[in-house]
């Protein structure tokens, strides 16, 4: 079935079905002991609504690279049949650095990725946060590299990228990311050496204690930057019914991110992802 936006009954059980997977998450990481914190909508979401954002149609949640490596290892094998991971680590048809935990038996396909040779249902999206420099220029060197080699990955695939700017700048941003795209075919450009390039660059501090993390891989390569303070340790905090993790200083994380998060946005700018195909599976109750 093909979307464009979402009816409100259709949004209602995706959010249905998407808390059911939340849910899931939270007693597997329960169970390993595995940390994790609701991130951008998702925590707004958590201290302005208590839950979803209204018009908001997917679950964000942040680990941090030990977190993140310990529960690739054990989600499927604790669901096996129900859930699976994608990622570009595990399938380079996926030109994404984050992950996703997703529902067997659904689908959930965006447009920008309607003619990639990947599956995927409804899921959560999982974001990796690495340590990085506490010097300010050493980590806008470390971003610059990650962010550059995640956004060759995704051109090397994406013929039609989503980009968020509009008018004359869209169109002369869609041309030359439309050469690009071709140039990278024509050169038979590999999405997984731009994955693994991507990779060591957020990785770099590894191995050493640092002040801060960092998903690298928005539209901007600075959004996602956190103080490790400012997370740990998580709390929990209602989400609909289920007690998620939430970075422990959750109001500066997204007044730092968002400034005025409080305040509803016009109905304009109250954006989601409505897929090109979607299927919820058996009724959502």
């Amino acid at each position: 079935m093909l979307y464009r936006e979402y009816d409100a009954e259709t949004l209602k059980k995706l959010q249905a079905l998407e808390l059911e997977i939340l849910k899931d998450f939270n007693d597997l990481c329960d169970k390993y002991d595995i940390d994790y914190f609701g991130c951008g909508g998702t925590a707004i979401g958590a201290v302005r609504h208590g839950g979803f954002i209204p018009w908001d149609d997917d679950i964000d949640v942040g680990l941090l690279r030990k977190d993140y490596d310990k529960f690739m290892k054990v989600a499927e094998k604790e669901y096996p049949g129900k859930y699976k991971l994608l990622c570009a680590e595990t399938n380079p048809n996926f030109p994404a650095m984050s992950a996703r935990f997703y529902r067997v038996g659904t689908v959930f396909k965006e447009e920008t990725f309607k003619d990639l040779d990947f599956e995927c249902g409804v899921f959560l999206d999982l974001y990796c946060f690495d340590n990085i420099a506490d010097d300010e220029k050493a980590m806008k060197r470390q971003a610059r590299s990650a962010w550059f080699w995640g956004k060759m990955m995704v051109l090397s695939s994406v013929k039609n990228p989503t980009i968020y700017y509009h008018g004359w700048k869209a169109a002369v941003i869609r041309f030359v990311l439309k050469l690009g795209y071709h140039t990278l075919r024509f050169l038979k450009a590999s999405p997984e050496k731009f994955y693994k390039k991507a990779e060591k660059s957020a990785m770099l501090y590894k191995n050493k204690k640092t002040k801060r993390v960092a998903f690298f891989f928005d539209p901007t390569p600075y959004t996602s930057v956190m103080n490790v303070a400012d997370i740990l340790p998580t709390k929990r905090m209602n989400y609909d019914g289920i007690h998620i993790r939430v970075p422990n200083r959750i109001e500066a994380y997204l007044e730092t991110r968002y400034g005025d998060y409080m305040t509803l946005p016009p109905e304009d700018k109250r954006h989601n992802h409505p897929p090109n195909e979607l299927y919820l599976g058996e009724e959502t109750k």
